[in-house]
Order: C-alpha cells, then sequence, then structure tokens
C-alpha cells in the first residue's frame, strides 16, 4: 500500500466531514486543500517534469482512513504524466493501457504500421502525379470547352448579321452546315476531354481505393480496440460492484464511452482506495500549470469533476457512500420575497436574487418562473425575456403578455437593450478600459462549461471599464454587446481575456460566498409606449 501517504500534520487540527464530497459542485474540505499544497511541493521539486507540467495537467487529492482507522491521502494525476501512466508518488490507473506486452500496444503498433502504409500511398511520387495530372487536365478541358463555346457563340453572332443581309438560298444553306459543323465539332471536343479525364481519373479512383480500403481497415481496427479496451476498466463502487465502461456509458445519452474515459483523476483516486480497503472521506481536484487554449483552467485552482467522462462514472463509484447533497437543488430562497423594481401592465423587472434559477431546471426546485407564474395566472407567453445565470443577481426583464415577450427579446437580438453588469474579479486589470472579443460554444464534455472556439463559437463581445483597484481585486464594468451563455464569466477569466475569474465563479475560477456579478442595469424601449424605459439596481457589494 505504497501509494497511500501519511498526513504530515495531525489530523485532529481538522473536523472530518461527514460526508463524502459531492464532486461536481464543492467548496474543497481544509484538509483536502492543506494535502493538495503537500501534492504541489512535490511536484514543485520535480525538476525533470517541468516541461510537462507547464503544459497544465489535473491533479487529485483523496482523504482516505485504513481499517485501522489512520487518516492519510492518495493523489493522483489525469491522463499520462511526463510520458508514463506509473510514477510512485501516484495511484496507478485503472487500467495500465502502455503495458509492453498488452493487447492495447501490440494492435496499436498494428494500427499505426497501417497509418504509415496510408501516409505512404499519400505522398507516393506517382500517385500525386496523378492526382495533379486530373486536375490540371480537367482546368484546361474547362479552359478549351469555354473557348470553343465563345468561338461558337461569336460565330452565330455573325451568321445572324449576314443572314440580315442576304437572301441567297445557297449562302444560307451554307450558313446552316457551318452552324451544324461547329456545334458537332464542339461535342468532339468535349468527347475528346471527358476520355481523357476518363482515363485519368479511373487510374486515379484505383489508388484512392487502395487508401480508402486501408483507411476502414484502420477505422474498424481502431473501433474494435476501444470497445475491448473500455471493456478492461473494470470499474469498482462503495458496495463493492464492478461495471466496464460501455456497461456505465450504455444507460447514458452518449453510449458510448468519450475517449479518455476512466483516465481522470477522480476515478483512479475512488478505484484504488476501493481495492485497498481503504474508505474514501473527502476528495478534491486541482489544475496544475498553463491553462489550455480552449477551456479555462487556473494554475493551483481546485475544480470540480467533468461531466461527459467523469459523470456517469462517478455515479457508478459513489453509490454506497454517504455523498454531500448537491449544493444546487438547495431551495435557499424559499422564503425570500422578489424584490420588484418596475411594473406595470405590461412588463415588470425584479431584483433576481443570486443562487435563484430564472426558469425551471430539470430538478423540482424554486425558480423567478415559478414565482411569477403564481403572482400573474393571467399572463400569456414565456414571461422571462432574458436570463441570468442561478449564481448571477440583478434586473431581470419580464413580460406579461406574449406581444409584449416577442417585441423584447427582438430588441435583445437586435442589440438594442442596454445592459451594464457589476463585478468583482479576482486580480488586476490593466487597462482601464477595452473589448473583449472572444467567440463561444459550449463544451459537450463537459457541460454547461463554455470554451473559446474561432472554428465553432458564436460572437461574443463585452465592452469593459475599470472602477477600481482593492490590493489584487478589480472592480469592473461589463457591457455586454451579446448574450453568450457565459459570457462574462468567461471573457473575465479567459487568458486571452482579462485573465481575472470573477471572484466565486466555481467553474472558471475559485469558489466564495456567492459569485460576485450582479446585473445593474438596463435601457429598453416600451413595447407599448415607445418610451425609453430605465431600470438601475446598484451591486450590494
Amino acid at each position: 500500500m505504497n501509494k497511500f501517504h501519511q498526513l504530515p500534520f495531525p489530523v485532529t487540527h481538522f473536523h472530518l466531514p461527514e460526508k463524502f464530497t459531492y464532486p461536481f459542485h464543492y467548496t474543497p474540505h481544509p484538509l483536502c486543500v492543506a494535502v493538495a499544497a503537500e501534492v504541489q511541493k512535490y511536484l514543485q521539486n520535480k525538476d525533470e517534469w517541468k516541461s510537462d507540467l507547464e503544459q497544465g495537467k489535473m491533479f487529485g487529492v483523496l482523504i482516505v482512513q485504513t481499517q485501522t482507522g489512520e487518516t492519510g491521502y492518495l493523489a493522483a494525476f489525469s491522463g499520462i504524466l511526463a510520458g508514463k501512466n506509473l510514477h510512485d508518488y501516484f495511484v496507478p490507473p485503472i487500467y495500465d493501457l502502455q503495458q509492453p506486452n498488452g493487447f492495447f500496444r501490440i494492435e496499436e503498433d498494428q494500427i499505426s504500421a497501417i497509418n504509415a502504409r496510408i501516409k505512404k500511398a499519400q505522398t507516393d511520387k506517382h500517385y500525386q502525379a496523378t492526382k495533379t495530372l486530373l486536375a490540371e487536365t480537367i482546368d484546361q478541358a474547362e479552359k478549351a470547352i469555354c473557348t470553343a463555346k465563345e468561338e461558337l457563340k461569336e460565330a452565330q453572332q455573325k451568321r445572324e448579321e449576314r443572314r440580315k443581309h442576304t437572301s441567297d438560298e445557297n449562302e444560307l444553306a451554307n450558313m446552316i452546315r457551318e452552324s451544324q459543323f461547329q456545334k458537332a465539332e464542339l461535342k468532339r471536343l468535349k468527347k475528346q476531354w471527358d476520355e481523357r479525364i476518363s482515363a485519368i481519373r479511373s487510374e486515379a479512383e484505383t489508388l484512392d481505393q487502395a487508401i480508402e480500403q486501408l483507411k476502414t481497415e484502420r477505422k474498424t481496427r481502431s473501433a474494435a480496440l476501444q470497445q475491448q479496451l473500455f471493456e478492461q476498466f473494470r470499474i469498482l463502487n462503495g458496495k463493492g460492484e464492478t461495471k466496464n465502461l460501455c456497461e456505465i456509458f450504455k444507460e447514458t445519452t452518449q453510449q458510448v464511452p468519450p475517449a479518455g474515459a476512466g483516465e481522470c483523476a477522480a476515478p483512479k483516486l475512488l478505484q484504488y482506495a476501493y481495492l485497498h480497503c481503504l474508505k474514501p472521506v473527502a476528495m478534491a481536484e486541482f489544475w496544475w500549470g498553463n491553462s489550455p487554449k480552449r477551456e479555462i483552467r487556473h494554475h493551483g485552482y481546485f475544480y470540480p469533476a467533468c461531466k461527459g467522462k467523469c459523470e456517469p462514472i462517478l455515479k457508478h463509484m459513489l453509490q454506497g457512500l454517504n455523498v454531500e447533497e448537491n449544493p444546487l437543488l438547495n431551495d435557499l430562497h424559499r422564503d425570500t420575497e422578489l424584490e420588484i423594481l418596475f411594473e406595470d401592465n405590461w412588463l415588470v423587472a425584479i431584483n433576481k436574487p443570486a443562487g435563484m434559477l430564472s426558469v425551471p431546471g430539470k430538478a423540482d426546485i424554486d425558480s423567478v418562473y415559478h414565482r411569477l407564474k403564481t403572482r400573474y395566472p393571467e399572463a400569456t407567453g414565456p414571461m422571462i425575456v432574458h436570463r441570468l445565470d442561478m449564481a448571477t443577481s440583478g434586473i431581470l426583464l419580464v413580460a406579461k403578455t406574449k406581444e409584449v415577450h416577442q417585441n423584447l427579446q427582438a430588441q435583445f437580438k437586435s442589440r438594442m437593450v442596454k445592459k451594464r453588469y457589476a463585478a468583482l474579479l479576482d486580480g488586476t486589470v490593466i487597462p482601464q478600459e477595452g473589448i473583449i472579443d472572444l467567440p463561444l460554444c459550449l463544451d459537450p464534455m463537459d457541460r454547461p462549461r463554455q470554451i473559446v472556439s474561432t472554428e465553432h463559437g458564436k460572437p461574443a463581445i463585452t465592452q469593459y471599464k475599470v472602477l477600481a483597484h482593492n490590493g489584487n481585486r478589480t472592480r469592473i464594468a461589463f457591457y455586454p454587446l451579446t448574450g453568450r451563455t457565459h459570457q462574462l464569466r468567461v471573457h473575465a477569466s479567459h487568458p486571452l481575456g482579462l485573465n481575472a475569474p470573477i471572484i466565486g465563479d466555481e467553474l472558471y475560477g475559485k469558489g466564495a460566498d456567492r459569485l460576485y456579478l450582479h446585473a445593474e442595469f438596463l435601457e429598453f424601449r416600451h413595447p407599448v409606449s415607445g418610451q425609453i424605459i430605465q431600470i438601475e439596481k446598484k451591486a450590494g457589494f
């Protein structure tokens, strides 16, 4: 059990949690924070890993107890570290892909050999010359036929002019024969080029087919290898039950495990604990190194487990443990009255508390929509005109009729509505004002996180102005020019944005008592009266 590390400090300094960590939304237990600091010290002393660690990697710690009651910890990393799966300090993978004589390595070598054959075929001089000749011949044919068509058109125009000035039957007959001959010549020209192109294309297709057969073989073998690999991940839970990855993901909407499933830190930690009769007490995962280009990870920050790869696995693995409730399901504002900021016969604006949903989610918990539907039972249409994240507070606009709802949504869509948000950022922002333009899209493997993507992202533009600095914190005003999901949170946190997460942002920064983001100003044109309406509610932080 050499992966079990004793605590370098008395455990009596900490109050152990009664329930195990809910891994998808948590505040790291102080003992996990202290143990993570020990792992980070270890990483800082590994000079030979420096370049690998700079690229960034997720690490995890698991507080455990032995059968004799001794408290200690386990450590793990996601994926591969410094080109290896096995390192003395960290727990092993659930299944070691790198076994030299294992089926994965053997079949991977076979697939690599197919890749080499594909590359050789694609770079073969005869193949490339044939493809080039085909492209050049098609181009020459198009130019030659185009020239012939222009010449035919000019000849037709000249004959039309000649017909206007002659009534000689012989000359008219000659013009008909001339026209027929030129049309026949064009057909012969097309046929000649078609035959030349067809011969070259046939040879090119024969070569392409050989390459496609190799690609099909590679795809078939890769799929079979992936299936066999997933079956090797025999994953335990707290009840002692075992399921492989195929069985676990069969019960999900995606049905097939994604690449890399089972290789994250959290499943590795729990698997090792179960195999060695260690009781899981608390868990946390942190990022070490530079942030990836697409998703947001900050050095030393703690993060929840990912949804795409880990959620189905951990749902299985946590069975048998006494796990904390999802804090997002707590009705924190059950007894909170909604503050009305503006109201008339057609619309209402409220001050949404942080921690309340704008619209109903999957779970049956309180939302602004629920509250207002009860308050205004005669209201028609969807009511909620725009949304604020559950963690964001501030002005939320609600329509009482379908027509007003459509009008206001059109104003939002055409960017006629002026918005201002107040936020506190974890970091010093320089320069004092500017525009952030980073396109965003959903991370399908880790909902609801958003990622920056120039390829798949939708335009997302935010104007900002720094209001004050206080130590390493920045008070800022955001003026979003678009309305993408998590736009302000990502633009604040991303290295290509302000590189300063909003305080309390558990997805893109560090958790706190709340998310310090507040929608404090709205300006729009009243759908009925046509008057410009301004609503302001200053942030309470």
